[in-house]
């Protein structure tokens, strides 16, 4: 028997699982001779994605909801190790016992993370890079009402005006209001080092981002940096102390430091750098997909780490994996054009497409396409192993009218 090996049970690893499925399946060949293994630490996929709203620990789905009806083997551990050479992965169950897991074939899908602050007092900031650290913040607003009355205590200073940071600032505003039963006393700062809000967005949708700010009431601190924090006080580079008793992190990502114990080149963050058919150049039995994969989008850009993109990645490394162990063609990763849909909170949302990010919905109609994407298009099917793996198709994409209808 031939072992697939997955690494990571974000969007990327659950779907290079269906995909490898499902290549296998359309050529005949039964799972007696290709076994497909995820390993994953936790039994959900979180909906990374909306961690930012309220009330995250909803924001999941059992793995076992997913991996089971078609056939994938789940093991509940941490990885710690990955030996190329000898194609094996260590690990940590939760028993605390070392174990080791062969493959023939091994899919990177580790995802990435948030690089935490070095500055005094970063152990009293929040962030919504997981589960645990959103569904902290959730239980910290809800208990604000509990504290005594005291400047700051309802003001949240966002350190990081990029995407996850102005979806976290606006969708605040009506979280603070909710907790505090008062909008006089909510106040929504946002810092960023940068001279312009979502600095990586382009000049496109800042206008509507701009005006959203300003509508909703959040206050912008541009050009600077947060030097010290206490459970009281944000203090900024130029010297400017804010009360605050919440402060959130949202500026940085990197690729999960697994990806150092694969022979390869690295981009600046962390990601290995993968053929057209997303093999890590360095590590031909290695596919790499996901926020750990530098893979080409098109000619002139990267892939973004986000679920737009680690999605289609996942489902094309599934197929091409499945594909070099049975021998069959592999299929050139082709994305769909590239969208962005930014919430905005109580202000809507603004979509655009294409790299020069042009908008084309804002407002309502932006909020109902957000809200489409998140509770439904990102949500995969469960318990229906059909259902999934006709969702699996590498080549399957969404149209994109219907972002400019």
């Amino acid at each position: 028997m031939k072992n697939i090996l997955i690494i990571g049970g974000g969007f990327a690893g659950v779907w290079s699982a269906a995909g490898a499925v499902r290549a296998a399946r359309a050529h005949g060949v039964p799972q007696s001779e290709l076994q497909v293994t995820l390993v994953s630490s936790g039994d959900d996929l979180v909906m990374r994605p909306r961690l930012y709203e309220a009330d995250p620990e909803r924001m999941r789905v059992s793995l076992d909801r997913v991996l089971g009806p078609i056939g994938v083997r789940r093991i509940a551990a941490t990885v710690t190790g990955i030996d190329t050479g000898a194609r094996t992965v260590t690990a940590v169950d939760r028993s605390g016992r070392n174990t080791e897991l062969s493959y023939d074939r091994l899919v990177l899908a580790a995802g990435s993370q948030l690089v935490r602050p070095s500055i005094p007092g970063s152990e009293l900031i929040f962030d919504v890079d997981t589960l645990g650290a959103a569904t902290s913040l959730d239980h910290h607003i809800r208990r604000l009402p509990e504290r005594p009355a005291a400047p700051g205590r309802f003001t949240a200073v966002v350190i990081g005006a990029g995407f996850t940071g102005l979806e976290i600032a606006t969708e605040l505003v009506a979280r603070l209001r909710e907790a505090a039963g008062d909008a006089d006393d909510v106040r929504v700062v946002l810092v960023e080092r940068a001279d312009a809000v979502g600095p990586e967005l382009g000049e496109g949708p800042r206008p509507e981002i701009s005006s959203a700010l300003s509508d909703l009431g959040v206050d912008l601190r541009l050009g600077k940096t947060v030097e010290r924090v206490t459970e009281s006080e944000v203090e900024l580079s130029d010297g400017e102390r804010l009360p605050a008793s919440t402060v959130i992190w949202t500026a940085g990502m990197a690729a999960s430091p697994l990806t150092r114990h694969i022979p390869g080149e690295r981009d600046r963050l962390g990601r290995l750098h993968v053929d057209e058919y997303l093999r890590v150049q360095g590590a031909p039995e290695v596919f790499a997909t996901g926020d750990t994969a530098a893979a080409a989008a098109d000619a002139d850009h990267k892939v973004m780490q986000s679920c737009q993109h680690a999605t289609p990645l996942g489902k094309f490394a599934g197929h091409n994996v499945a594909a070099d162990i049975l021998g069959l063609d592999l299929a050139v990763f082709t994305p769909a054009e590239y969208v962005t849909c930014l919430d905005l909170g109580p202000a809507g949302a603004v979509v655009t497409t294409g790299w020069e990010r042009t908008v084309q919905k804002t407002g309502d109609k932006g909020k109902e396409l957000k809200r489409q994407i998140n509770a439904e298009w990102i949500y995969p099917p469960v318990d229906d192993a059909d259902a999934i793996l006709e969702l699996a198709d590498h080549q399957a994409t969404f149209s994109n009218e219907m972002f400019y209808a």
